[in-house]
């Protein structure tokens, strides 16, 4: 395999972990929000917000190994993300995973619009990557409508 090979797809799998850990924040922060709020505003973050979150989290992993695997590349060990402050209020905690939502989708965009994918990648990881961002679209618009219910 050329040394430019490995070296594109090895900075596809840098990105894909830059961008994975942004959602890990994002993950941790949600489930401290969830922990504060009472029982039916807990619930509607989980659906709407959590889960969604959660099942990108989940594809990001699974597209780094296969691209991994199927290049004979070596994997990551993803860490949980931290949710930051013990202090921080749920409003802070869910304005902080929008922002790790949002930088995410901000990193893999770039990825996807840079020459990697169609050079170094395959159809697997480019399917997986746009899965992804489609897991987390819409997500910052449904943030903003759970936080102005804390308002209330």
């Amino acid at each position: 395999m050329a040394l430019a090979a490995v070296e594109g797809r090895g900075q596809l799998l840098d990105a894909i972990v830059e961008a994975t850990d942004e959602i890990a924040l994002a993950l941790a922060s949600l489930g401290a929000a969830y922990e504060q709020l009472d029982h039916d505003t807990a619930d509607k973050l989980e659906e709407e917000l959590f889960q969604p979150v959660q099942l990108a989290y989940g594809r990001a992993k699974r597209a780094h190994a296969g691209f991994a695997g199927r290049h004979g590349l070596e994997g990551h060990a993803f860490q949980a993300g931290s949710p930051g402050l013990a202090s921080t209020r749920a409003k802070g905690l869910i304005e902080r995973a929008v922002e790790g939502v949002s930088r995410a989708d901000g990193a893999l965009a770039t990825l996807q619009d840079s020459y990697l994918p169609l050079e170094f990648g395959d159809v697997e990881l480019r399917a997986g990557l746009a899965e992804v961002r489609e897991l987390m679209g819409g997500f910052g618009q449904r943030a903003r409508e759970l936080l102005r219910a804390l308002g209330r």
